[in-house]
């Protein structure tokens, strides 16, 4: 017969501390596979072996396939996971720099999404549904962020107030066709030219 008493603080801490050491495993080991996919895509392409990932994120092929069942699944997550990356860069930007200076950094952290998109192209183009709703998380998630960035550099008089969000990331875009191989600093350079010439004008 078990002897009733009453729960003790250290008893709720062991309930509840369980739970979250898992979660947190689950999220570290979740983040290791995306980032080492996107890694391994940039390189090889989204036809990379499977063994590449998971040696490079320190976790077995069993843990990889739990979380992504199909290699759609993965590619998927894989260009999410950027976005948000991508997108979560521009607050400490911001919190560091000033506007103009947060914009130029915060585009060049887009030159690197870029460059592990065109490693998801081959798959992204394939005409696969399970990437159909890519394209609106990404104007959902980095479209505002980037138009906030505008906004603020422009409201501080540092850049010009007639460039939109579209604009300035097609223009981005052409700069970088080169950044998955740019070895010597061509884009960086390219983006810093692009965010003087948004000077020129300012109020």
């Amino acid at each position: 017969m078990r002897e009733d008493r009453t729960p003790t603080a250290e008893d709720g801490a062991a309930a509840a501390g369980t739970p979250k050491r898992v979660r947190a495993d689950v999220r570290r080991n979740t983040d290791a596979l995306l980032t080492a996919a996107a890694e391994v895509f940039l390189v090889e392409g989204v036809d990379a072996p499977v063994r590449r990932i998971t040696a490079k994120a320190g976790v077995g092929a069993g843990t990889l396939y739990r979380h992504f069942p199909q290699r759609s699944d993965l590619i998927a997550a894989v260009f999410r996971h950027e976005v948000d990356a991508c997108a979560d860069a521009a607050a400490p930007l911001t919190a560091q720099y000033a506007p103009a200076v947060a914009l130029a950094e915060w585009l060049q952290r887009f030159a690197l999404f870029l460059a592990t998109k065109r490693g998801l192209s081959a798959a992204l183009h394939s005409g696969d549904t399970a990437y159909d709703s890519l394209p609106a998380y990404f104007d959902q998630h980095l479209m505002p962020v980037l138009t906030r960035l505008i906004e603020t550099a422009a409201t501080a008089g540092e850049i010009r107030s007639d460039i939109s969000a579209d604009d300035l990331l097609t223009a981005t875009r052409n700069l970088t066709l080169s950044a998955q191989e740019d070895k010597t600093g061509h884009t960086r350079r390219m983006i810093a030219l692009l965010v003087d010439g948004l000077r020129y004008g300012a109020a």
